[in-house]
């Protein structure tokens, strides 16, 4: 197995981790992840070194635009939640912290998982998403802001994005 083969297979599970928290639904995010590994192999040849990372997340994310993109051309249904009073504290503030994550616009909710939950620089997000660092920065800034206003009860005000 080639050196690039490697490299990407040692990406799946970061890749799934990150489109799961993306869509919010596993089903969509294991797709999601196979259409960039299908897109990556290839186009092995296109590859002309440097991070494999950061090129298979930018794969991911401009999949992930274009599957948004088909699915706001459909209808919305609702999905119906239950509401346990009996949850534990971890439980209900997993669920906060869900909704929180839920109610961010696109573009700050990614900009949030890539840099919080994959570790990943200012620098890596702005090249993987195609904007300025200031505009990964201020994204960033938003999406900690509306979520710490979910979480402390208050209502967050929705902003639109750069």
């Amino acid at each position: 197995m080639s050196a690039f083969r490697q490299s990407v297979e040692a990406m799946i599970p970061a890749l799934r981790r990150y489109a799961r928290a993306l869509t919010r639904d596993a089903d969509a995010a294991d797709d999601l992840v196979q259409d960039t590994l299908v897109r990556a192999l290839r186009s092995e040849r296109l590859f002309l070194g440097g991070d494999v990372r950061s090129w298979l997340y930018t794969i991911l994310t401009n999949l992930n635009k274009n599957r948004r993109r088909s699915l706001a051309r459909r209808p919305q249904f609702m999905q119906l939640t239950e509401n346990n009073p009996d949850a534990s504290g971890t439980e209900a503030e997993g669920r906060d912290i869900e909704k929180a994550l839920a109610t961010l616009v696109e573009e700050q909710r990614s900009v949030l998982l890539l840099v919080m939950l994959e570790g990943m620089s200012y620098r890596e997000v702005a090249d993987i998403q195609g904007v300025p660092i200031g505009t990964v920065m201020s994204r960033l800034a938003r999406a900690r802001a509306h979520v710490k206003a979910s979480l402390e009860g208050e209502r967050p005000a929705l902003r639109r994005v750069k």
